[in-house]
C-alpha cells in the first residue's frame, strides 16, 4: 500500500498530508504507535508511525530529529494529531520534510489511535490478501499452460500481455532458450557482462548500445544449471503485484524446463547407450544394428562424417568429480550448440571425449570443409563462453551408418595424431592409410555399379558356382596369378584351379593375362568385401 491510498481509507477522512508530498508513492508494509521517547531505535523500513506527539510537546525541536531517524530508517510517513498536544508542526520541520520527502499527515482528532492503527492494518491485510488471490490464480494460469503442453512460448507470451513488456528467457551464457525478441542481438549486448553467483535478485542494469532498461529473475533449468527470466524495462520494486507475477511465471518456467531436461537427459542416455554397444560390436546382427538406428534417426544409408572431440591439457580440478563436472559442462554446451546448425549433427559421449556425425548430404560439394567450418565455430564459443579449448579429430566420408564405426576409429587416430604434436585447439582430418579407406570415399551407387559391370556374367551361374569362382578367381590374383601357389591356399587341385580359371576367362570374355582386366577384377572383389560388410 502507498503512503497516498492511506488517505483513501474508509473512516480516516480528514487525513490530509501536510509536508512531504513528493514521498507520497513510499510503500506502507506496517503501522506502529508512538507512545515513548526511546520509539527512533524500534523503526523498521517502510513502517507508519502514529503519534499524539506528547512527549514533544515541550522539546518540539525533536521532532527534527525524529523526521531525520525516520528518513534513515527508510520508514513510510509519521502521522499526527496536530491539534491534541502540538498546536502546529514547526517550520523547521515542514522543511526538513519536504526536503527529505518523508511525508507528515495530519491524523483526525475523533479517532483514536488505536482506531487508524486497526483500520489501517485492515486495509493493508486485505490489499495483500487480494494479491494473493490474484496470484493463485496468475499461478494456476500459468500452470494449466504447461499441462495442456502449450509450452513454455505460450506461457512467455500470456506473462509479456499480463505485465505489458517484451519477455525473453535466456540461459546462463545470456543465450535465449525461447524464442529470440526481435530486433536484439543478445551475443553484443550481454558481451562483458557477468553476474556474480551470490546476486540477489532481482537485477536490473541498462545496455550501454542502447540505453535500455533489463530485469533479470532467477530460473532453474536443470539440477546444477540456471538460466534468466528477462524482462526489457526496469520494474518498480514497489511493484509489488507485477513481481509476483513474474516470480510465479518463473517457478512454473523452472519446473517445466526441469520436466523437460530430465526427459532430454533420459533420451539421452538411451541413445548414448546403443551407440557405445554398437562401437563394441555387442550387437548380434547388422540387422539389429540398421533397425535399432533407424529408432533414434540414424537411417543407414546416410552418408556421415565423424568427429571426436576432446578438451585439451589437463582440466586442474583436485577431484575426480569436478573434473567430470567441467567435461559435461563443455559437452553439454556443445550439444546445445547443434541445433543452430542446417544440417543434422548427432551428438554422444564416450568418456572423456565427444563424437559428433554429421549428415552428409548428395549435393555437398565440400562436406569436409563444412564440417570443419561448424567445429572452428564450436571452438570458438567453448572459449568465449566457458574458457576452454578443445581438439577435433575428423574421419573421412562413411558411406552409411555401419561404416561410421569405421569413422570413429579414424576421428579418434586422428585426433591422438594431433596431440602427438602437442597442439592446441586443432582439427585434424584423418589421412587414408589403404586401398579399402580409398573406396570408402566413393559414392556407395557408384561402387555397386562398378562391381556389377566388372562382375556382371557371374550373376547368371549358380550361386555355389559363383562363389567357388568368385573365391578361385581372387586368391588367383592376390598370388600374382600363381596356379601352384593358388591351388595350395585353396586346397584342391592344380587342375581343378586351371579348370576355374579358364571358366572366369569365359564369363568375363576377357583374358587374365590383361593388366587393365586384372586391376579392375581387384578393385571388384574388394568392393565386394565393403559391400557385404
Amino acid at each position: 500500500m502507498k503512503v497516498y491510498e492511506l488517505l483513501t481509507i474508509p473512516h480516516l477522512e480528514g487525513m490530509q498530508i501536510i509536508a512531504g508530498e513528493s514521498g507520497k508513492e513510499n510503500e506502507v508494509e506496517s503501522v506502529n504507535m508512538m507512545d515513548a521517547p526511546d520509539i527512533i531505535q524500534f523503526l523498521k523500513q517502510n513502517e507508519f508511525l502514529i503519534t499524539t506527539a506528547y512527549h514533544l510537546k515541550d522539546h518540539p525541536h525533536l521532532l527534527s530529529e525524529l523526521v531525520k531517524a525516520m528518513s534513515e530508517q527508510g520508514c513510510a510517513g509519521l502521522g499526527i494529531k496536530t491539534k491534541r498536544f502540538l498546536d502546529k508542526i514547526p517550520d523547521e520541520v515542514i522543511s526538513l520534510a519536504n526536503e527529505l520527502s518523508l511525508p507528515i499527515i495530519e491524523l483526525p482528532l475523533d479517532l483514536s489511535l488505536g482506531q487508524i492503527v486497526n483500520l489501517t492494518f485492515y486495509t493493508i491485510l486485505d490489499k495483500r490478501a487480494a494479491e494473493l488471490k490474484l496470484v493463485l490464480e496468475t499461478h494456476k494460469q500459468f500452470t494449466n499452460i504447461i499441462m495442456q503442453g502449450k509450452g513454455v512460448q505460450s506461457l512467455l507470451q500470456d506473462l509479456s500481455q499480463m505485465i505489458k513488456r517484451p519477455v525473453q528467457l535466456i540461459d546462463q551464457h545470456f543465450k535465449p532458450i525461447s524464442q529470440p525478441i526481435m530486433n536484439m542481438d543478445f551475443s553484443s549486448s550481454f558481451d562483458g557482462i557477468s553476474i556474480p553467483a551470490a546476486s540477489s535478485f532481482p537485477i536490473t542494469f541498462s545496455f550501454l548500445s542502447t540505453k535500455q532498461n533489463c530485469t533479470l529473475f532467477p530460473v532453474n533449468i536443470s539440477e546444477k544449471k540456471n538460466g534468466f527470466l528477462m524482462i526489457i524495462g526496469e520494474i518498480e520494486k514497489n511493484d509489488q503485484l507485477t513481481l509476483l507475477t513474474i516470480e510465479q511465471a518463473a517457478n512454473v518456467i523452472s519446473f517445466a524446463l526441469m520436466k523437460e531436461n530430465a526427459l532430454k537427459q533420459h533420451d539421452r542416455s538411451i541413445r548414448n547407450d546403443f551407440f557405445l554397444h554398437f562401437l563394441n560390436g555387442t550387437f548380434a546382427s547388422q540387422e539389429e544394428i540398421i533397425g535399432r538406428a533407424e529408432e533414434f534417426s540414424l537411417h543407414h544409408n546416410q552418408m556421415y562424417i565423424c568427429a571426436v572431440g576432446k578438451i585439451d591439457g589437463n582440466l586442474l580440478h583436485p577431484t575426480y568429480t569436478q573434473r567430470h563436472e567441467k567435461e559435461d559442462d563443455v559437452f553439454d554446451f556443445i550439444e546445445g550448440e547443434l541445433s543452430a546448425y542446417t544440417q543434422k549433427i548427432h551428438f554422444f559421449k564416450k568418456g572423456d571425449s565427444c563424437i559428433l556425425l554429421f549428415e552428409v548430404q548428395d549435393h555437398d560439394l565440400s562436406p569436409i570443409v563444412y564440417v570443419e567450418t561448424c567445429l572452428i565455430q564450436l571452438q570458438e564459443k567453448v572459449s568465449k563462453y566457458l574458457g576452454n579449448t578443445i581438439s577435433f579429430g575428423v574421419s573421412t566420408l562413411c558411406q552409411n551408418f555401419l561404416h561410421t564405426k569405421d569413422g570413429y576409429t579414424e576421428a579418434a587416430d586422428a585426433l591422438s595424431q594431433g596431440k602427438l604434436s602437442k597442439k592446441t585447439e586443432y582439427i585434424q582430418t584423418y589421412h587414408t592409410k589403404d586401398i579399402m579407406e580409398l573406396l570408402r570415399q566413393i559414392p556407395l551407387e557408384d561402387l555397386k555399379n562398378f562391381y556389377s559391370f566388372t562382375l556382371n556374367g557371374f550373376s547368371a551361374t549358380k550361386i555355389e558356382e559363383e562363389q567357388s569362382l568368385l573365391e578361385t578367381l581372387s586368391v588367383f590374383l592376390e598370388t600374382h596369378c600363381q596356379i601352384s601357389e593358388t591351388a595350395k591356399r585353396l586346397f584342391v587341385h592344380r587342375n581343378t584351379v586351371v579348370y576355374r580359371i579358364e571358366k572366369c576367362e569365359e564369363i568375363l570374355g576377357k583374358s587374365l593375362k590383361d593388366s587393365e582386366t586384372t586391376l579392375k577384377l581387384r578393385l571388384a572383389l574388394r568392393i565386394k568385401s565393403l559391400l557385404e560388410n
